[in-house]
């Protein structure tokens, strides 16, 4: 690939690259990185996520749970939000979800009776295959946040370089548990989308 205007420079040496190498990926608008570094790792689990969503939110719609499928497609858009203000290095939106915003969905998330009227729940074996979609996914998300701490995080025993992206990942992982709640809580109409 051959570029005209200014070139992206090489994080380590700094010098424009003329010519990118298969190995590499942009970083930002001015730099090119190797493809296995913990950010670009952390880009391409976003990507899986998203993924995730959509599949889960075809099948939502295949089972006539319209709403359902509708929250999905705002987290998928959230995921490109995310990915989005890394790239730009700057702050990811506030998330909102089924008319909850950041708060509200924290203080559902942790008071699950006290709001929906249903204890904190696990997915067992009678319970519908979304729901087991819907957990799976929340551990998809939970995993990308722990990617984001390796990759902004310099050590354990540091504050990460992006505490707003580890904040965004914390919040949607707590929008899918609060989907899983509000689907336990027949909170979602069996209609046709």
């Amino acid at each position: 690939m051959q570029f005209s205007g200014e070139r992206p420079r090489c994080p380590v040496c700094g010098q424009p690259v003329h010519d990118k190498p298969e190995h590499m990926t942009q970083l930002d608008a001015t730099h090119f990185a190797p493809k296995n570094i913990p950010r670009i790792r952390f880009r391409g689990k976003m990507d899986s996520v998203q993924g995730l969503m959509q599949l889960i939110a075809a099948r939502a719609r295949s089972w006539r749970l319209a709403d359902l499928a509708g929250h999905l497609d705002t987290l998928a858009a959230y995921c490109r939000e995310i990915v989005s203000a890394e790239y730009n290095d700057r702050e990811v939106a506030p998330i909102e979800v089924a008319g909850l915003d950041e708060a509200a969905l924290r203080e559902a998330t942790h008071h699950p009776q006290k709001v929906l009227g249903i204890p904190h729940l696990t997915p067992g074996p009678d319970d519908h295959e979304i729901l087991h979609w819907l957990n799976y996914l929340r551990a998809q998300v939970r995993e990308a946040e722990l990617d984001a701490l390796d990759a902004f995080a310099p050590s354990p025993m540091y504050e990460p370089t992006r505490p707003d992206l580890i904040r965004a990942l914390n919040r949607l992982s707590s929008a899918v548990y609060y989907l899983e709640l509000l689907y336990k809580a027949g909170q979602f109409d069996w209609r046709v989308p």
